[in-house]
């Protein structure tokens, strides 16, 4: 289960994707749309992406991470389109035998998503202006 969606993210589906009865250790991450990054308030966020591009990318660090970890099963599923305060944007899911190797696994995941798959969000402010983070901006 790697994909992008529009729709909201079932983590209990992903779950269910991710669980093996040779895993001790199941891990679910979701980040989540947070109302203030400092003192800035954000009244919702926009993601786009490059889907071909972006999907065969998350394939990989999945790919990656099996090859530092024992994992069993992985998922990672991202949020595209309009995302309001307390909406799932990202959810990442690993099973492995132990739960430090879970742990690490989903932390890297995570981590390389937001350094290399090409997903770019824009966050809204309550006076109707927005703004491209992390210096990076659609094609």
């Amino acid at each position: 289960m790697i994909h992008l969606t529009r729709d909201p993210i079932d983590s209990g589906a992903l779950l269910d994707a991710v669980r093996d009865p040779l895993c001790g250790a199941v891990v679910l991450f979701l980040g989540t749309v947070r109302e203030l990054t400092g003192a800035v308030r954000t009244v919702h966020l926009e993601y786009d992406a490059y889907a071909p591009m972006a999907e065969q990318k998350l394939r990989e660090v999945a790919a990656l991470a099996g090859q530092l970890w024992p994992l069993k099963r992985v998922g990672i599923v991202h949020r595209l389109g309009k995302l309001d305060v307390g909406d799932i944007a990202v959810a990442v899911a690993v099973s492995t035998p132990h739960r430090a190797e879970a742990f690490a696994a989903a932390e890297f995941i995570m981590d390389t998503v937001k350094e290399l798959v090409p997903i770019w969000k824009q966050e809204n402010a309550p006076d109707g202006s927005a703004e491209w983070v992390h210096g990076t901006t659609p094609p």
